[in-house]
């Protein structure tokens, strides 16, 4: 029997209200047996469960050891055998989960259809375990590959990390287990990120900032959003009505519920009159501020009942969804794990295709480096997942290479801190016997996670020593590299094949061997543009900030749309990655040449997999839009898709863009707008390789932005409708024919230099009053 929520909630005590919309613990709500009401759990994360027995099912709260040991680990911080999976400070708090790919791995797979499966998997783990909300994805733009959290973020671009974020979202809601988008909005550093002001202009905000997010809810629809703890413009996201009242709920219909990151609330009245409906975990000091705000009459019934509403709704859908018994597929998810990490993995080099290692090719293998026994899987932070099963990249290799292959291990650098000499020398002598040496290394553990960024872009100082060390004596060298973002590479030359695995969980080590020995095709394609240097990166010049305030003084120009506009070439591009096969493109083609208002494109292009096995292919559509009264992009991706061909196999791929997919927003309209002309559609292998490119012509309506009494009376006449009524206010004023007033205009306009009021009083001693002027400027309201 469905549940009358509003006799519910009528019933409930002003105390009762307080309590719903508040957290009970650290990982429950608030249960209610008088009413029918049961409690629901949530917990991290974005890309595993991380259960907490003892605060979940015990109640411990979250001390303050714990909750430093979570967010601030460092590498000398804990026990080397408690970083086997990376950095996890909760192995003995946590039950093991599957750690699949982080985000800023899983993306590159550009796979909407094994992301789904991710969600689905994660959603039986969950259902397992009793937990009904899963803290994720987190989709905010990787801006700068500083920041500390960017390992669990998709990409540097709305589109790819919308339609991941949704693939996730749908295959984890359809196992009936909620999901939680976050961090909303502009929550892109991790630097004293409770105080800081994300300073954005509003166009550059809506197409880069917030399209992602809108993309997620338009394809997904999430149980649930989290605000994050930055201020955005001067007013925390947690209390931002226009965020997560007038855009969220009014512009885009959300009609879910929204929560607050744990301890993100700063003022629990306002947060819940801006539209923030659930205060995560439970404070006292919160739950009493509110209900003395309710008592003085502060907080209106309508809004209160409205989020015990959302509140309610989502208990009910989550309790409905439960799945008792369930019992998840730990093997299954495992070899899940491995197919994301081989599909997600990047070869960025592969000079003289020295990979894939093949038999009688390259029989002796030096492996080295220590994260080729202790591989580098995850980051730092309350995402950290503990591992229900670890592939070692040594043992993987081992057991893929059998009998056809010698492999030989030296750790190289057992300390990550320091360089030793007598271990490197060691690596080095072994390298130089072996026919290729194969290096693993990795940025510094636990330099990567929450409250703190990464303070450069480069690997190990003692990594990159046993790269050099080795390519003195070993000229293949095979470098496998795990790192939360971006890194700067001035080792690049010293090795001839390059694997990027980000952070790629626990079936990183299966891949990277099956990679390596051709067992797997690499197709995975960069999410993020790789600079040479920290200095060339967009946010550069005002990072972090000062004063607490973090200017986006790039606007829209993130990530390679700044590359492209400055003309500079990166150490590798957006949407760059290598493949074993080779990939031709023919036949582009659109289903019309001209584009109706609100109509759909159809874009279609043959694929031909030219090398001698099998391999996949993301392709990638590009806009390029005509000048208009905005500056836009050299490129924007607006789609993709990927696609598997057997080796000589052809296929035809068909991608669709909206109207919606041509428009910018116009900040002096405070609309989206669509200009008419020519737009250019690109078929890419990667932001800098475009394969084919058409046209379409769109016939958008003209619009006109609003005038001011001090625009030109070039401007005027510029705007029809607005020139029509201005001539007739003039011509009541002195009686001339309408249309010699127009051509009096007309023709002194292109030699006028002052504003509109001036040149109508003062040139042309028209008796006209300011207010009239404004009055005739202004479009009509609509009836």
């Amino acid at each position: 029997m469905k549940k009358d929520f509003h006799a519910i909630i009528a019933a409930m005590t002003a105390e009762e209200k307080v309590a719903l919309l508040s957290g009970s613990g650290l990982w429950r709500t608030a249960s209610f047996p008088q009413h029918g009401i049961s409690d629901i759990v949530m917990t991290d994360g974005t890309y595993g469960v991380r259960y907490s027995t003892s605060q979940i099912e015990q109640g411990e709260n979250w001390h303050i050891s714990d909750f430093l040991a979570v967010i601030g680990q460092s590498a000398g911080e804990v026990e080397q055998e408690e970083q086997k999976g990376g950095s996890e400070a909760l192995f003995s708090k946590s039950k093991p989960a599957t750690c699949f790919p982080n985000g800023s791995t899983l993306a590159c797979s550009w796979d909407v259809d094994l992301v789904y499966q991710m969600g689905e998997a994660l959603a039986k783990e969950c259902q397992e375990m009793g937990v009904g909300i899963l803290l994720g994805p987190g989709i905010n733009i990787r801006r700068t590959p500083l920041a500390g959290r960017g390992y669990e973020y998709y990409s540097e671009d709305p589109v790819v990390s919308g339609d991941v974020a949704a693939a996730l979202i749908n295959g984890l809601q359809d196992g009936g287990v909620g999901a939680s988008l976050k961090h909303f909005a502009a929550n892109n550093s991790e630097y004293r990120r409770t105080e800081m002001d994300s300073v954005v202009e509003e166009r550059a905000l809506r197409e880069i900032y917030l399209s992602g997010f809108k993309r997620a809810i338009d394809k997904s629809t999430p149980w649930t959003v989290m605000s994050s703890y930055n201020r955005l413009n001067g007013v925390q996201t947690s209390q931002h009505h226009w965020l997560l009242t007038e855009v969220l709920r009014n512009e885009w219909r959300y009609d879910g519920l929204v929560m607050s990151d744990w301890y993100g609330i700063k003022d629990r009245p306002a947060s819940l009159l801006a539209g923030n409906d659930l205060a995560m975990p439970e404070t006292q000091r919160d739950k009493q501020e509110l209900l003395q705000a309710i008592e003085r009459g502060e907080i209106p019934t309508e809004v209160l009942d409205t989020a015990c509403l959302r509140m309610l709704t989502l208990i009910d859908k989550v309790q409905r969804h439960r799945k008792p018994g369930t019992k998840a597929d730990y093997p299954q998810h495992h070899r899940l794990a491995q197919q994301l990490a081989a599909e997600s993995m990047v070869l960025l080099k592969n000079e003289g295709n020295i990979l894939p290692l093949l038999a009688g090719k390259k029989t002796t293998i030096a492996v080295l480096g220590k994260p080729a026994q202790e591989p580098v899987i995850q980051g730092s932070g309350c995402a950290t997942t503990v591992p229900y099963m670890l592939d070692r990249p040594l043992d993987e290799i081992f057991e893929v290479a059998g009998n056809d292959f010698q492999i030989d291990y030296a750790i190289g650098t057992p300390d990550d801190n320091h360089v030793d000499p007598l271990a490197q020398a060691h690596a080095v002598e072994l390298a130089s016997k072996a026919d290729v040496a194969v290096v693993f290394v990795s940025t510094a553990i636990g330099e990567d996670g929450e409250n703190g960024d990464r303070r450069d872009l480069n690997i190990l100082p003692s990594h990159e020593a046993l790269i050099r060390a080795v390519a003195k004596r070993q000229p293949n060298v095979v470098v496998v590299l795990a790192n939360s973002d971006a890194v700067v590479m001035p080792w690049l030359s010293d090795c001839k094949a390059l694997l990027e695995t980000f952070f790629a969980g626990q079936g990183m080590g299966r891949a990277v061997a099956d990679i390596l020995f051709g067992r797997a095709n690499p197709c995975g394609k960069l999410t993020v543009t790789v600079p040479n240097t920290l200095e060339e990166t967009p946010a550069w010049l005002d990072y972090p900030g000062e004063n607490l305030r973090h200017h986006y003084s790039e606007g829209l120009y993130v990530g390679y749309r700044y590359y492209d506009r400055r003309k500079l070439t990166p150490q590798f591009p957006f949407g760059f990655g290598l493949s074993y096969s080779q990939f031709s493109y023919a036949k582009l083609a659109t289903s019309v040449t001209e584009l109706e208002e609100g109509q759909p494109l159809t874009v279609s292009v043959e694929v031909t997999n030219r090398g001698d096995r099998a391999g996949k292919e993301i392709v990638q559509l590009y806009l390029t839009a005509p000048q208009g009264d905005l500056a836009r992009e050299v490129l924007a991706l607006k789609t993709f898709a990927k696609v598997h061909l057997e080796a000589g196999e052809s296929k035809t791929v068909t991608m669709t863009l909206e109207w919606p997919d041509f428009a910018c927003f116009h900040p002096g309209m405070a609309a989206w707008v669509v200009d008419p002309g020519e737009y250019q559609l690109h078929v890419a292998r990667s932001s800098r390789d475009i394969a084919l490119s058409t046209v379409v012509k769109l016939c958008a309506k003209p619009y006109y932005l609003p005038l001011k009494v001090d625009n030109s009376l070039q401007q005027l006449i510029a705007t029809p409708s607005a020139f029509d009524r201005v001539v007739k206010l003039l011509v009541s004023k002195n009686g001339l024919p309408e249309a010699l007033m127009r051509e009096k205009l007309i023709a002194i306009a292109p030699d006028l230099f002052c504003g509109l009021f001036i040149a109508l009083t003062e040139f042309l001693a028209i008796d006209i009053t300011q207010q009239e002027l404004e009055a005739a400027l202004a479009e009509p309201a609509a009836v």
